[in-house]
């Protein structure tokens, strides 16, 4: 016979050790999804040194900070003491999430435009050849030759910039991005074939987003588009650490509260991380949108073009962060447009998207800006000695 004391003794027990080692479950969460340090570790260090490294290498140093899909860092680099060579890495694709490699020439564009602002302001006069080995196809490696001649030192804007740009994901404040600041993030000075076209009219506006919205649920229904996207996604710290690379909950722009509580519950299932994108993608990013931008061009599947239209991207948004205007790169249109293309599936998004251009020009990339509600946070990034050869 049980009496109702040892009963209540044993419950008290029982339930102790549920506290505790429910405390202990929350402990070991706060600790490997670094909770109370989430820009800590090596894989943050290039953020904090890059203005520290001279000479050459110091260029390079700068360039693995750029804009880049789903943070791949898709390069590697040659350093001499009278040039750079840049090199596709051909293993750090996204698979069907980009069939065509378009983002991942465009991320390497971003990554040249930074190393060129960097050799200008450690006094050098950089000169960029892309494609030197002249080849044209959507499979090249040796990407840029940017020969380095010594000049005076020139820090720009852009260049102070460089540690500060990051994705914001966040929502954006209600206030109007003005015509006249988006005309004047725009440079394309020396960049031919490249352009950004504004889409700020609420009708228009509605209807790209509306596109953006069904592209997204697209993604996530192709199974591999899915599974080749959350390949991507770092769920606790020792993964950001080991590989530096890739997505976290940290650069998601959420709230502290709502950040914490995510990480402290178990790891996000590739079908919740669906859920969230897409339901984000509804509820934050075309609901707060100030407006839409789109890298134009005549031809999006020509390599040197999606080379400088990732140039024109990072000049844009390194422009945008010197101003206090948020950016966030968002593709999931273009994704489609290039998946059904190489399935050969009905066009659905790509006669959509041309509706909302001007005539004679492809989109090559898309992106919002506003003006940030909160501060975005930096991405894991790898060494300079795993970039450099």
């Amino acid at each position: 016979m049980v009496s109702r004391r040892s009963w209540l003794r044993s419950a008290g027990v029982a339930g102790a050790t549920a506290v505790v080692l429910a405390t202990g479950v929350l402990s070991y969460r706060v600790f490997d999804t670094a909770v109370l340090d989430p820009e800590g570790g090596n894989a943050y260090d290039p953020w904090r040194t890059w203005r520290s490294v001279g000479g050459p290498l110091g260029t390079v140093a700068a360039a693995i900070l750029a804009a880049n899909p789903h943070n791949t860092q898709p390069w590697f680099f040659h350093v001499t003491d009278s040039a750079i060579d840049v090199y596709a890495d051909s293993a750090r694709r996204i698979g069907t999430v980009d069939v065509a490699g378009r983002e991942h020439h465009v991320g390497l564009g971003c990554a040249i435009e930074n190393l060129v602002i960097a050799a200008r302001a450690k006094g050098f006069v950089p000169t960029v050849t892309l494609l030197p080995s002249g080849s044209a196809s959507d499979v090249v490696d040796h990407v840029a030759h940017v020969a380095l001649a010594a000049g005076p030192a020139e820090r720009s804007p852009l260049y102070e910039a460089i540690g500060s740009r990051h994705s914001n994901r966040g929502p954006y404040r209600a206030t109007p991005v003005a015509a006249g600041v988006l005309s004047e993030l725009v440079d394309t000075t020396g960049l031919s074939g490249v352009d950004i076209h504004w889409i700020t009219d609420e009708t228009a506006k509605a209807a790209l987003g509306q596109l953006m919205l069904d592209a997204a649920h697209a993604v996530v229904n192709d199974q591999q588009q899915s599974i080749d996207g959350f390949a991507w996604f770092r769920s606790n710290d020792d993964a950001i650490q080991q590989h530096r690379d890739g997505l976290t909950l940290d650069e998601q722009g959420l709230s502290p509260l709502m950040l914490t509580a995510g990480k402290l519950l178990p790891a996000s299932t590739r079908s919740a991380g669906d859920t969230f994108w897409v339901d984000q993608t509804r509820n934050v990013h075309i609901r707060t949108a100030a407006a839409y931008g789109v890298v134009t061009v005549a031809d999006s599947a020509d390599v040197e073009t999606q080379l400088t239209g990732g140039r024109l991207l990072q000049r844009l948004h390194l422009t945008a962060s010197s101003r206090g205007v948020a950016l966030q790169h968002m593709n999931q249109i273009t994704e489609r447009i290039d998946r059904e293309q190489a399935t050969g599936a009905p066009a659905t998004f790509a006669p959509r998207f041309a509706e909302l251009l001007p005539a004679g020009v492809r989109p090559l990339v898309a992106f919002r800006v506003g003006y940030p509600a909160r501060a975005a946070r930096p991405s894991p990034r790898r060494a300079l000695a795993a970039v450099t050869r």
